[in-house]
């Protein structure tokens, strides 16, 4: 039961990205310049994807389970530190230059895009040398 409400969680993901835009690198680049066309649109998209996020996280802290009955597992850390401001700033230097974030690059892969193909291709391989360094370090 678990896998098929998170398949249907997942094409409901895909189908809400394809439908906002998000799944189109050229719009979100054309939100991310502000210098130029700016579409403001991808603004209004957020704003409502916070908004009911901020809804559902309430009513599940209220709940404490899923759903299905299985317990919620909420983040414990508050600590901020220099990996986290390294990867969020890292993140948003690949999300500026290629238009494209994890979730709408699975909904380009699954669509048999090229870009989707590359950029799921880098970001594994990216994945991967992270565990090797994290290997390495605690070495």
């Amino acid at each position: 039961m678990n896998l098929l409400f998170s398949l249907l969680a997942g094409l409901l993901f895909g189908l809400g990205l394809i439908v906002a835009g998000m799944a189109n690198p050229a719009k979100v680049l054309g939100f991310l310049d502000i210098s130029r066309q700016w579409d403001p649109s991808l603004g209004l998209v957020m704003a409502a994807a916070v908004l009911v996020a901020t809804i559902g996280f309430g009513w599940a802290k209220k709940r404490g389970v899923s759903l299905l009955g299985q317990p919620l597992q909420w983040p414990t850390s508050t600590h901020i530190d220099r990996r986290l401001i390294g990867g969020s700033l890292l993140f948003g230097i690949g999300w500026g230059l290629a238009g494209i974030c994890p979730g709408p690059a699975l909904v380009l892969l699954g669509a048999g895009m090229i870009k989707g193909i590359i950029f799921v291709a880098a970001m594994l391989l990216g994945m991967a040398l992270f565990s090797l360094i994290e290997r390495y370090r605690q070495r």
